[in-house]
């Protein structure tokens, strides 16, 4: 049975304009959880992209959904930009947090 404790657009790298990942999940709290234990996805365990450095809350998974078919899409500056109009130092996120 899916969760939906936070629905979100989240953006991961490995390091200051390193390697980008680009997901959807419907729990970042425990989606997080799997990428930093290697079990996230194969991408994300090969390249070590472990540090969340942008996410996205949603009410509702379709509206996540669609915003990460769009930000794939994006040019890797486009992403960099968006990452860095909120967390110019790309700090790792996770640890702040909170289903509310």
């Amino acid at each position: 049975m899916a969760r939906f404790d936070l629905i979100a657009v989240y953006i991961l790298a490995n390091r200051k304009n390193g390697t980008l990942y680009v997901g959807v999940t419907s729990d970042l709290i425990t989606r997080m959880g799997d990428h930093k234990d290697g079990h996230g996805s194969r991408f994300t365990a090969k390249y070590r992209t472990f540090r969340l450095v942008y996410y996205q809350r949603y009410p509702e998974m379709q509206p996540a959904l669609q915003r990460e078919a769009r930000l794939k899409e994006w040019r890797r500056r486009w992403k960099i930009d968006l990452i860095e109009a909120i967390n110019p130092h790309w700090l790792d996120l996770s640890g702040a947090l909170s289903p509310y």
